[in-house]
């Protein structure tokens, strides 16, 4: 079956939050452009702009640290324009956050926004990134 560009970028997104459940960190490195032009802001510190290697190595961890990690994707638009896509959505995260050090944890819930911007070279790759988190 072949799917839709929106499909392929939908599914992209999941893979990118499912490392965060299976722990298998190299599909993050597959799925975002390894390229100058990459950059991405999230909703934890550091808050500057990073670059591809940054990350990757923030991603890790950060999913990471959480065990029993899930998430949930509700309100998603995608929107593309010939190679470039952008995908906005509301996401909900929960999980353990663990203290390996004091062996204690501490359960969380994540409620933010999220903006993908994508790119198609043979593939769709994530090329920027920035979550946010909603207040409350």
């Amino acid at each position: 079956m072949i799917l839709s560009d929106k499909e392929e970028i939908f599914e992209l997104i999941q893979m990118f939050f499912e490392a965060g459940k299976t722990k298998d960190f190299s599909i993050l490195g597959k799925i975002q452009a390894d390229s100058p032009e990459f950059s991405s802001f999230s909703d934890l510190p550091p808050y500057g702009l990073q670059n591809y290697s940054d990350s990757i190595a923030l991603e890790e961890l950060r999913f990471s640290s959480i065990s029993d990690y899930n998430y949930e994707i509700k309100n998603t638009k995608i929107s593309v324009f010939g190679d470039l896509g952008i995908i906005t959505f509301v996401l909900n995260q929960k999980g353990m956050l663990v203290d390996n050090k004091a062996y204690t944890g501490q359960y969380i819930t994540i409620n933010g926004r999220a903006t993908f911007v994508l790119i198609k070279k043979n593939t769709w790759k994530i090329i920027h990134y920035h979550l946010d988190k909603i207040p409350g």
